[in-house]
């Protein structure tokens, strides 16, 4: 490409800056002179290697010209932004700030990196129809006048492109035209400039499609114009009557918006009924726009039949971008719906140019419940000149909890604020998250606690030799991550655990001693240890020595031995007797059945028919042969065995805080909806101290009954759990079986 001005295009530049000059400057109020900023182009084509012509052959500094004029007409604003976004046209990497920088200040310096961050964003057709893409794109952004200025080149971009024989970047544009800056220009409320970039993506992407709606409507064009005639008559006649000063016109729906309904109802152009509306725009004072709305409302619909149901109300409640607007659909002559747009002049302006256009109606009343707190933002920052407003409204409505980044394939994904490299392989998968060693950004090697930022490219490296450790939880941030990361801890330290125990046992059995799981609890209480799973985890680690261990369990096994004459001697429950008051139902002895994991003597097990937890209410059962059985008290069978063995029962309570788990069923009754069961097991295996054992689904009529079978250590905990489930979203009731 010739990196030179032509002649032709020199004028052009000098003419246009001169015309722009004033709104270049509006903020600042300085006063260069035009010939400054030229020659300061000029050095600065000479030292770029950027090129000065787009892959179109067009002058890049013409066309951000011609998208400032417009932006200046269409939207009105001003300010350093617009110099920025001119210096941009030449300049594409950051290194080339700081000359602006010093020559022209911070603003301008920071307003194009701005533009610099944006440009440089992976823009893929899979991640641009993606809130996830828009909010990058917005974050990248930083101000709304930057994305408006961005908006309106690709406008002016789509209208140049049009007789180009560049297919495959044409079409680029245009999907960026379509799933990017449409839906961009929607939001902000540039309506017209919407449609435009709708009509232009469809006829470059979709060719047969818009010049086949084109045609069709291009041919109805006569007699549709002399049914809006027919229409609008009596229409005119009853608002004369009435003194309201107004302007009148039809409006035929756009071509994408009839390809989009022609999709959607799978018919031809012919079945396509609404393909027109009429809108009235009256000339009104602003303390008088909604009564006189709703007095036109009144007169259409006494003329002409209305659909209620077609009724869409903006006047009471703006749409989120600002759009007010009242809507009615009506029965007109030959029997055809006619929709109905009445507003006011001040409406349509805004309906036309979007939210800027408030900055040119203050008092604008701002207690619409419908408006998203942003966009309330930026118009109250428009109507008061707020820069600093400006600057923060757009970067605000994403929220900044959340960070997005790419894959090497180009998907995005959205995290939390400060994630890191293991954060994201988590996020991706989590056999990739448990083998993560490290990631690449940028094709450069970075740790896996290095911290991403939105807009980055991440690719994870993994090792099979790699596997989840316990301080990973202090890297990740996300609580997916922290999640998996516990569940892979606690496999992994169970499985050790395992190893570990079979070891032990192994030794033991060599030098002919017995495993005793109550020298083993106080052995792991000797070394310090809380849980038996850390002791096992030093031992498989090599930081607590087998023989140690060893020499330590035998001699508190052999002062086991050397006391066992003070041990009570183990009795059977058979000959657990007591004497019985037959007229109050209740035995003489005062003893109670203290339960501890570590009691000796007595022989006792819970009941599989309530299986009672720590904390619960209970009473020991005298069996006959089994030993004692322990009963929660509001057990099912309770009443029949007080009634029929109350001469068995013995009171019991529970010793120490428990410690061990003890298997429950839980019954979860809900909705049969998608996701309602994972949502339930993912609480049960976010909890520390608990464990699903066994899972049955039973679903009928839209509803289903679950038996969970879960492993606690007490009440409390399972009380706290039970709370949980019941705030599942569909979720009925849960209760212990």
């Amino acid at each position: 490409m010739n990196n030179r001005h032509t002649t032709a295009e020199k004028t052009q530049i000098r003419r246009g800056l001169i015309s722009l000059r004033s709104y270049i400057y509006a903020l600042n109020k300085e006063n260069r002179d035009i010939r400054e900023i030229q020659n300061f182009l000029d050095d600065l084509i000479q030292n770029s290697e950027a090129e000065l012509h787009d892959v179109f052959g067009l002058n890049k500094i013409i066309t951000a010209i011609e998208s400032i004029q417009m932006a200046v007409n269409e939207i009105g604003f001003g300010g350093d932004v617009m110099l920025a976004f001119l210096f941009h046209a030449v300049i594409e990497k950051e290194s080339q700030v700081a000359q602006v920088r010093k020559e022209f200040g911070d603003k301008v310096a920071d307003y194009l990196s701005s533009f610099i961050r944006v440009s440089q964003l992976d823009t893929k057709v899979a991640t641009l129809n993606t809130d996830n893409f828009r909010n990058l794109f917005i974050q990248a952004s930083g101000d709304m006048r930057v994305v408006l200025l961005l908006i309106v080149k690709c406008v002016v971009m789509m209208r140049k492109i049009k007789d180009t024989p560049m297919v495959a970047q044409q079409r680029m544009i245009s999907e960026e035209a379509a799933y990017l800056y449409a839906p961009l220009a929607h939001k902000l409320g540039l309506y017209t400039m919407k449609s435009e970039l709708e009509d232009l993506s469809l006829k470059y992407l979709e060719h047969d499609a818009y010049y086949l709606i084109k045609d069709k409507l291009n041919e109805t064009k006569k007699s549709r114009d002399a049914y809006i005639e027919r229409f609008i008559a009596p229409i005119r006649d009853l608002l004369d009557a009435e003194g309201y000063k107004y302007k009148m016109k039809g409006r035929t729906k756009s071509i994408h918006s009839i390809w989009q309904k022609m999709k959607k109802q799978n018919c031809g152009f012919e079945k396509v009924y609404d393909l027109f509306a009429i809108r009235i725009i009256l000339d009104a004072p602003l303390s008088k726009e909604q009564e006189q709305c709703w007095k036109v409302f009144s007169l259409i619909t006494d003329k002409y039949e209305s659909n209620l149901k077609r009724l869409r109300d903006w006047l009471t409640v703006p749409k989120s971008n600002g759009y007010e607007s009242l809507h009615i659909t009506v029965l007109g002559p030959e029997d055809k719906w006619v929709e109905v747009q009445i507003r006011t002049e001040r409406m349509d302006d805004i309906a036309e140019h979007g939210l800027a256009a408030h900055w040119r109606y203050k008092g604008v009343r701002q207690d619409s419940d419908g408006i998203d707190s942003w966009l309330a933002n930026i118009r109250n920052s428009l109507e008061h000149g707020d820069e600093k407003g400006l600057a923060n409204s757009l970067s605000t409505s994403v929220s900044s909890k959340n960070i997005y980044v790419f894959s090497p394939k180009g998907d995005i994904y959205k995290l939390p604020e400060g994630s890191t490299v293991l954060d994201f392989a988590y996020h991706i998968h989590t056999g990739v998250g448990n083998h993560c060693i490290g990631g690449k950004i940028d094709n450069k090697n970075v740790s896996l606690r290095h911290a991403i930022h939105s807009g980055d490219t991440v690719e994870i490296l993994t090792s099979n030799a790699q596997t989840p450790k316990a301080e990973w939880l202090n890297i990740c941030v996300s609580p997916h991550a922290k999640s998996k990361i516990r569940s892979a801890v606690k496999e992994i330290s169970s499985h050790q655990s395992a190893l570990v125990r079979e070891q032990l046992e192994r030794r033991l059995k060599n030098r002919k001693l017995d495993w005793d799981e109550n020298v083993i609890n106080v052995l792991i209480h000797k070394f310090n240890f809380k849980e038996a799973s850390e002791f096992f985890r030093y031992i498989s680690e090599g930081k607590l020595d087998v023989s140690t261990v060893l020499e330590k369990y035998i001699e508190i096994a052999t002062a086991d031995t050397r006391n066992s004459d003070q041990v009570v001697p183990t009795r059977s429950a058979e000959d657990y007797v007591l004497d019985f008051d037959t007229k109050n139902n209740q035995a003489y002895n005062n003893d109670v059945l203290i339960i501890d994991r570590n009691l000796k003597g007595i022989d006792f097990q819970m009941a599989r028919c309530c299986n009672p937890v720590y904390g619960d209410d209970v009473f020991g059962f005298v069996t006959s042969g089994n030993g004692i059985k322990i009963h929660r008290k509001n057990c099912p069978n309770a009443p029949a065995m007080r009634e029929r063995f109350a001469y068995r029962i013995v009171d019991a309570k529970w010793a120490g805080k428990g410690g061990d788990k003890y298997p429950i069923s839980l019954r979860v009754i809900g909705n049969d909806d998608i996701g309602i069961v994972n949502n339930i097991t993912g609480i049960i295996t976010k909890e520390e101290k608990i464990m699903l054992r066994s899972i049955s689904i039973d679903s009928n009529d839209g509803l289903f009954s679950g038996i969970l079978t879960i492993m606690v250590e007490n009440t409390d905990i399972l009380s706290k759990l039970i709370k949980k489930l019941r705030t599942v979203k569909g979720v009925k009731a849960v209760s212990r079986t």
